[in-house]
């Protein structure tokens, strides 16, 4: 009996078939050794649109909302239906004994093999591959190690709630939003907050007041110190006039020694944050380079949340460490610390990025820049993370003059550590002083400066707040008051703002808060493209950093979102519960239960904001203006409509009138009529008489109906 192997995509079969000998290349598949192994080309079947409910959901109508499916319905994608009926074909021969997943060790990976598996009705045993790394040696001990399928059933079932909450959110949200503000507006579970999130910080930038702050400097020598900040200048130059004839008294001199442990491992997001810091990466580039790398067998699997090794590993440490600094072109001269980033407890489905063993034996220099700067990046993390502390003394003199306290602070370096691969610090060492010393002046002034207001996201911070948004705003206490038993206007009433006794602050949040994220690290990149896209934000270069800026359709939209689509709380804490359906403290059913409600209260209690038609310009050419509420009248295909939600005024392209006439309401026909009330048509046919005529013709609006009538000049 065969073992039939499903990848994500034919390179990693081939990449398989190579490593366990199933070299035989059949129409579709590989075979060897026990296995058959084919593909799929990522997701070949997706949840049903709209209209596979009901036909008359092609038509988007407020009074068809909320669109709630009973039962789930998904489809084969036309340009890989050949796919899929290979697969199943190939599943369903008799000569199979067990189906192995081995697509994406992750929750798209487990959801695109199990919807393939279901709609090709196989019941056939399912065991699983669970790899971090695509080494021959890594790939031929998993496939000895196979899983048993079920073991990953919460994983599907929060992978298939992740879609559903999407499709739920997506379809509901967008129809009805888009109808009321006569403006095709994409919406999305975890676009929107995100959205929300750089429309907050814009606004906070844009209401931010510069204040003025001013501090005395005295030079002593080579001792320089520094006052605390004043408001008033006049006082900071009073004090500066009596300290220019008055002595310095050293007050305290103290000594500390500190030390600043290396930075952990790189998981996904920080390796995306770095990238864009110091490389100037999106996060897509950074994603799309380090699968790259993984696929060529150099970096491990990238989607990962983890920043440490397992124990298990700890004695490879030096192998992989010598593999970093090949890739690197450094020697390793230091103590290898391996403890320090080995700790099972911390990894999840998968540990920290780290370069593979046989990194330093590819051909780096035949590699296209992107990926060979991200894993130098990634080389550099790991040597760094298994170095000694970064050790130094901070020194701190306090005086007084005139009055008036003082300080300095600086620092020597005893033991570079971990910065030997970082930009090496410097030492500011101040001169030697001793307590109750008396020191001239030599200068006194004043140094103005004021307050800065806060900085525009860039992708590194973005991420940031998108990883850490749980902690950042109001945590539910219970998981009950999220999922579950109806309760939707508790659910709409989180607010970053607070408002509700329920809640506890962030000080009182659970320990693993900060990782209540709004998205995964295997889906940021594509939130932050999808901003991009749909054009609510644009990237804004200044300088050597690339900004990330609300765009104005952005930013209306966010004006008219409610708090339960746009909140970065709500959208963590949904996260969270599909971590808990993956791990079967929650069920799947209360989930959906969760989101269906929102949804419904949605559509059932939302209502527009007035005046909102002036947030969402169409951006097309205006033909004239509406003769009953004067807002501009448009083109679109079929007609001119006014763009005023309220206002009903509409000339349909195709009627009667102008038909018979053997006539067109062309653009230059309407314009005239809206600014004129009139047109004057020429070649006008007769049904009586067979000729043609000229004649004017006016228009006739009474504020519900309109009409239009025929003026034939006399004389």
């Amino acid at each position: 009996m065969y073992q039939l192997i499903i990848t994500e995509k034919p390179s990693v079969a081939q990449t398989y078939a190579a490593a366990i000998g199933a070299n035989q290349r059949r129409d579709g598949y590989l075979e060897g050794n026990g296995y058959l192994i084919s593909w799929c080309v990522g997701h070949l079947a997706e949840l049903a649109d709209a209209e596979a409910y009901d036909a008359k959901y092609a038509q988007w109508r407020r009074e068809d909302l909320p669109i709630q499916p009973e039962s789930w319905r998904f489809t084969i994608k036309p340009d890989k239906r050949s796919r899929f009926d290979a697969l199943r074909e190939l599943m369903r021969r008799e000569d199979v004994g067990a189906v192995v997943n081995a697509c994406d060790a992750g929750r798209e990976g487990e959801l695109i093999f199990r919807t393939v598996y279901a709609l090709a009705g196989c019941s056939k045993p399912i065991k699983r591959l669970w790899l971090s790394s695509m080494e021959d040696a890594a790939i031929r001990e998993g496939f000895q190690n196979l899983r048993d399928g079920r073991e990953y059933d919460g994983l599907h079932q929060a992978a298939l709630c992740r879609a559903k909450a999407d499709w739920l959110v997506g379809i509901n949200a967008t129809r009805f939003f888009s109808l009321l503000y006569g403006r095709t507006l994409r919406i999305g579970r975890v676009v929107s907050p995100t959205l929300a999130l750089i429309v907050a910080r814009e606004a906070e930038i844009s209401a931010f007041t510069p204040t003025p702050f001013y501090t005395v400097e005295l030079s002593c020598g080579d001792l320089v110190l520094s006052s605390d900040r004043m408001d008033s200048k006049k006082d900071a130059e009073l004090i500066a006039d009596a300290c220019k004839t008055g002595a310095v008294t050293i007050r305290s001199v103290e000594r500390k020694e500190k030390s600043e442990k290396p930075p952990a491992l790189y998981d996904l997001t920080t390796l995306q944050r770095e990238a864009n810091r110091v490389l100037g990466y999106t996060a897509q580039q950074t994603l799309d380079y380090l699968q790259a790398l993984y696929e060529k067998k150099l970096c491990t699997y990238p989607r990962t949340d983890s920043r440490y090794l397992t124990d298990d590993m700890a004695e490879s440490v030096p192998a992989l460490v010598s593999a970093a600094a090949g890739v690197c072109g450094l020697d390793v001269s230091s103590e290898i610390h391996a403890a320090q980033i080995c700790d099972s407890k911390k990894v999840s489905d998968h540990h920290a990025v780290v370069p593979t063993k046989s990194a330093d034996l590819s051909k780096l220099d035949e590699l296209p820049l992107g990926e060979r700067e991200i894993l130098r990046l990634v080389s550099l993390g790991l040597l760094r993370a298994v170095c000694k502390p970064f050790r130094y003394a901070e020194t701190t003199v306090s005086a007084g003059c005139a009055g008036q306290d003082f300080t300095a602070k600086g620092r020597t370096v005893i033991a570079q550590g971990w910065k030997a691969y970082a930009e090496a610090a410097k030492d500011a060492a101040l001169p030697d002083v001793t307590e109750g010393q008396a020191l001239n002046v030599n200068a006194a002034a004043v140094k103005a400066g004021k307050t800065t207001p806060p900085k525009h996201y860039t992708e590194d911070s973005l991420l940031q707040a998108m990883e850490t948004a749980g902690a950042k705003y109001r945590v539910p206490a219970k998981s009950e008051d999220f999922a579950g038993k109806g309760g939707a206007a508790e659910r709409v009433s989180f607010s970053p703002q607070g408002g509700n006794e329920r809640y506890g602050a962030c000080d009182d949040a659970p320990e693993d808060a900060e990782r209540k994220g709004i998205g995964t690290p295997a889906t940021r990149a594509e939130t932050l493209e999808k901003l991009v896209s749909s054009g609510f934000v644009e990237r804004r270069k200044s300088k050597k950093i690339t900004n990330l800026i609300p765009t104005q359709i952005g930013q209306s939209l966010i004006t008219v979102l409610p708090e339960t689509l746009q909140s970065p709380l709500l959208t963590a804490e949904w996260e969270h519960r599909l971590g808990e359906v993956e791990h079967g403290t929650l069920d799947a059913g209360d989930f959906m239960a969760g989101i269906a409600a929102l949804v419904a209260e949605l559509v059932a209690t939302y209502q527009p904001v007035p005046g909102a038609e002036v947030l969402f310009p169409s951006g097309k050419e205006s033909v004239g203006k509406c003769p009953r509420c004067g807002a501009n009248v448009l083109e679109s295909r079929k007609c001119f409509y006014c763009e005023s939600m309220d206002c009903r005024f509409i000339l349909f392209k195709e009627n009667a009138f102008f038909e018979k006439k053997r006539k067109q309401l062309t653009k230059s026909v309407a314009a005239s009529l809206l600014k004129n009330g009139r047109v004057r048509l020429t070649g006008c046919w007769s049904e009586k008489t067979g000729k043609t005529y000229s004649s004017t013709v006016e228009l006739e609006d009474d504020g519900e109906k309109t009409n239009f009538k025929l003026v034939f000049d006399h004389g």
